[in-house]
């Protein structure tokens, strides 16, 4: 497909008392320029956190966002480590090359439930199998999943449980 460029992803965002590592597929375009996980205006990845954390991320800068995040015990990546995509629609992804999540997890002490934002996420989910932890398939925070905010949120409530 001609247009199809080579993205990677950021570096995880994780602090050994981190008890919730969520793990979105590959970041998009909004994203990507922006150097910052969950960039794109309409996603509503931040928006769900600050419900569930309590904190109040979506005002803040970015890297005060992620120390906030990383103070409630939460951790980002994504399971995609370089991919051809044209876009950011992950039905778009080509010659993806996985992160190693395993590794990731093992590193976590506290570590007790992996999210996955969205299903394409979550179809990296036995890589972490045996390990113990809970493992949680969320609806996408991205715009282009149309379920309604309040409806993404009671299923994304499933993380304070361990927070």
């Amino acid at each position: 497909m001609s247009g199809e460029a080579a993205k990677s992803c950021f570096p995880p965002v994780a602090r050994a008392d981190a008890r919730v590592l969520v793990l979105g597929s590959l970041p998009g375009d909004a994203s990507l320029q922006a150097g910052q996980y969950y960039a794109h205006p309409r996603n509503q990845f931040w928006p769900l956190l600050q419900a569930i954390t309590g904190r109040p991320l979506v005002e803040l800068a970015y890297a005060e966002r992620l120390d906030a995040l990383q103070g409630a015990g939460v951790a980002l990546w994504d399971v995609i480590a370089s991919a051809r995509r044209r876009g950011s629609l992950d039905t778009a992804i080509r010659d993806q090359r996985a992160n190693d999540l395993r590794e990731l997890a093992q590193s976590l002490p506290r570590l007790r439930a992996v999210a996955f934002n969205g299903a394409t996420a979550a179809r990296a989910a036995g890589q972490l199998d045996g390990l113990g932890l809970d493992i949680l398939a969320l609806p996408s925070s991205s715009p282009a999943h149309t379920l309604a905010f309040d409806r993404k949120l009671e299923v994304w409530r499933q993380l304070g449980r361990y927070l």
